[in-house]
Order: structure tokens, then C-alpha cells, then sequence
């Protein structure tokens, strides 16, 4: 049984910048991953209305993420 621990993401007065530099969507079309100049990755849900969510953002990229790809099976 999987368990399920919804991201939580704190920060001050104002979100960290994105400043999109990389997109990609997964198969299933229901995930969008972006990468940033500032060297972020963010998940975000698209619901089948169109309607996106943010779900997580990961740090730890030193540079840009300028280039997205999903990993072979």
C-alpha cells in the first residue's frame, strides 16, 4: 500500500523566481516538469479540465536546467 505525503514548500513573503527555461510533459499527460534558469526542477499536475497545480519543486541543480528528458525503460 502506497503512502501518500503531499509536499510542502515554505518560503517568506514571496515564491522562489522560476524563470522557465526547459519544459517537458510526461506520457500519460498528466504531469508537467519545468526547469529553471535559477536551477530548479518543478512537478506541477495537469487535471483532464486543463487546470495546473504545483506539486513540488527540487533544488539543488549548481546551473540552469536547460534541457528536460524522461529516463528509458
Amino acid at each position: 500500500m502506497k503512502t501518500w505525503v503531499p509536499a510542502v514548500a515554505v518560503w517568506g513573503k514571496s515564491a522562489p523566481s522560476h524563470s522557465i527555461t526547459a519544459v517537458m510533459i510526461t506520457d500519460d499527460q498528466q504531469t508537467i516538469v519545468t526547469g529553471s534558469q535559477e536551477g530548479q526542477i518543478c512537478l506541477w499536475d495537469l487535471s483532464s479540465d486543463l487546470k495546473i497545480s504545483s506539486r513540488e519543486i527540487l533544488f539543488g541543480h549548481t546551473a540552469s536546467v536547460t534541457c528536460l528528458a524522461k529516463a528509458r525503460e
